[in-house]
């Protein structure tokens, strides 16, 4: 057996060497950072280099406010006109309800597969793409209706595609998110950019009936389509470079496929239970704020009929705006205090569907105008703390396949919502109270939240067990 002398005078045999190098090899490979299962060639976790500075992340945060608010420019620019176009068209109350929910189906189809396109080919260029598309859409849809005098096919198609491709928006943003946002700004990022939602209902519904009224339903189109393609302009031109803009085709299929390497593994997430906590939170959340959302107008006009449609349209979502932020704002500082985080999303979750939905409740027990004003805005307003629950949580568990996992909550809420809706609908002609629809918000809001508080966690669940043990 062969042998050497080291510099101190230890003889040491060629075997030992092999063993040692063996040893050493093993132990190197044991070191190999966790294995990411959802997104291939994905980065270490916790790598800060891909995260944005934060000048970078103030303007993404401003432009994507902006994108929000043209996204319900868009999608409510139809509502507001229905009634024009239906006297302009000879629609009855079938057809332009056929035309209405035809967004829906279409935004229902997107979700999951916007969300998994964005995990790989990043969420910044799903959401270029269809703004791109959703703004054309709009801008052209006056002229499809001159086309030929099929309007109603016409429009509902429209409407379908503009549902396609809107339901990719928010799987994208959580992805972008997961991958570009530290944990400890999430939720303020979160929450600003989801107060685009109220922003653009308030833009639209201002601006928006003052061109009705002037120059016809024609221009809300033209006005919505054209300024969403501005925005996507100026993305293009002043936030991303031009390898950033480039998407192969190849790209873009591998990217929608689901081969053995970057296959999600399903199996392995969803046997685990805080999985199944934030997609039942996600889904009670999604369609009791779609129910609220459906029927508070009818409920005051219903109890209230003198009041005025301005008021209960456009305040709770005035209140919304400061609350939205403040709750960002709140959980970030909550974290970077020292609160573990998944306490920090449980309190958000607590006062997003519990605390909100007392004052849901008590919307159904007021004989008073200005009390039922209060109670709905407090409610709408809290349910904003949502942007800083599960919402981030999405993000907290799975940053690798966060735009999926959302995608599959969103679409489930979406699907509960018109559950949700036409039962309340069925309560209102059954009983002839509008408590039992309260009570049916509050219910559902409260097995979501039992289930998130009882089985929720912030841990990291989308790695390969099989590397983490040492």
């Amino acid at each position: 057996m062969a042998s050497s002398i080291g510099r101190n005078g230890v003889q040491v045999y060629s075997s030992d060497l092999v063993s040692l190098h063996h040893h050493s090899h093993h132990y190197q490979q044991q070191q190999q950072p966790v294995k990411n299962t959802c997104k291939e060639g994905s980065k270490k976790d916790g790598t800060v280099d891909s995260y944005w500075s934060r000048p970078e992340s103030r303007l993404w945060t401003v432009m994507l406010l902006l994108g929000t608010c043209l996204l319900y420019c868009a999608r409510v620019t139809m509502p507001i006109c229905a009634v024009a176009m239906s006297s302009h068209f000879d629609w009855d109350k079938k057809q332009s309800g056929i035309v209405l929910s035809s967004f829906f189906w279409g935004y229902c189809l997107t979700q999951i597969i916007g969300g998994h396109l964005s995990d790989r080919i990043g969420g910044e260029k799903v959401l270029l793409l269809s703004a791109s598309a959703w703004g054309f859409i709009t801008a052209i849809t006056p002229l499809l209706t001159y086309i030929s005098s099929a309007h109603l096919i016409f429009m509902t198609i429209a409407r379908f595609l503009m549902g396609l491709l809107q339901g990719v928006y928010f799987p994208a943003l959580a992805s972008l998110f997961s991958q570009k946002v530290r944990e400890s700004e999430r939720a303020f990022t979160c929450s600003t950019v989801g107060t685009g939602s109220q922003f653009g209902t308030l833009v639209i519904g201002g601006a928006g009936s003052l061109l009705l009224d002037w120059y016809g339903w024609e221009s809300v189109f033209y006005f919505s389509g054209l300024l969403t393609l501005l925005w996507v302009y100026c993305m293009c031109k002043y936030l991303l470079n031009e390898k950033e803009l480039i998407i192969r085709l190849e790209h873009l299929a591998k990217g929608l496929s689901l081969s053995k390497q970057t296959k999600v593994p399903w199996k392995q997430l969803f046997k685990k239970a805080p999985i199944w906590a934030v997609i039942v939170a996600q889904l009670s959340t999604g369609s009791t704020f779609f129910t609220l959302l459906s029927w508070l107008p009818t409920f005051f006009k219903d109890t209230f009929p003198e009041s005025k449609g301005w008021v209960f349209n456009v305040v709770p979502w005035l209140v919304a705006i400061p609350t939205s932020l403040f709750s960002g704002f709140l959980s970030d500082h909550l974290i970077n205090q020292g609160y573990k985080t998944i306490t920090v999303r449980k309190f958000m979750q607590v006062i997003g569907s519990g605390v909100s939905s007392i004052f849901a409740l008590c919307m159904g027990q007021t004989s008073s105008f200005c009390k039922a004003i209060v109670f709905a805005s407090v409610s709408i307003g809290l349910q904003t703390f949502n942007h800083s629950g599960i919402s981030v949580n999405v993000q907290d568990l799975a940053p690798s396949c966060a735009g999926l996992l959302f995608g599959v909550g969103n679409t489930g809420g979406a699907l509960l919502g018109v559950v949700c809706v036409y039962l309340a609908g069925h309560l209102i002609e059954t009983t002839g109270s509008w408590v039992s629809v309260f009570n049916l918000v509050a219910t559902v809001n409260a097995l979501g939240l039992c289930t998130f508080l009882i089985f929720g966690e912030a841990q990291r669940m989308d790695t390969d067990s099989a590397y983490v043990d040492l």
